[in-house]
């Protein structure tokens, strides 16, 4: 039985999203409320963190079905945008790469490309 490796940056209050990598081309990939995976954390579902043992264990099983790797949770604060990562490091894997837009994939437009301003 394994522990979601990330399970100390979690309160036993609060919510948290699931990620993982896809198989196929290495994008993040967040679980969302019918348990497909999607491209953008706000499509991701907020599942209460005192579940998020079972939930794991459970999408860690089919994670060779469904073509992902890495399946873990992740804490998230909601605001009015939307699920927020707490972590730094997750922040930067929703919101994509710490690079000039000029290097960043086409797939991941800048957020200012992506919004038109």
């Amino acid at each position: 039985m394994s522990v979601d490796r990330r399970n100390n940056r979690r309160d036993t209050e609060g919510c948290s999203v699931v990620t993982a990598n896809r198989l196929l081309d290495g994008r993040i990939v967040w679980l969302d409320a019918q348990g497909k995976w999607q491209l953008t954390i706000g499509q991701a579902y907020l599942f209460p963190n005192d579940g998020m043992e079972d939930l794991l264990r459970s999408q860690n099983t089919r994670a060779g079905a469904d073509n992902v790797v890495g399946v873990y949770g992740v804490q998230v604060e909601q605001t009015a945008h939307g699920p927020r990562p707490r972590t730094t490091r997750e922040r930067i894997r929703a919101e994509g790469p710490s690079v000039h837009a000029e290097f960043t994939p086409l797939w991941q437009l800048a957020p200012a490309a992506a919004s038109g301003s």
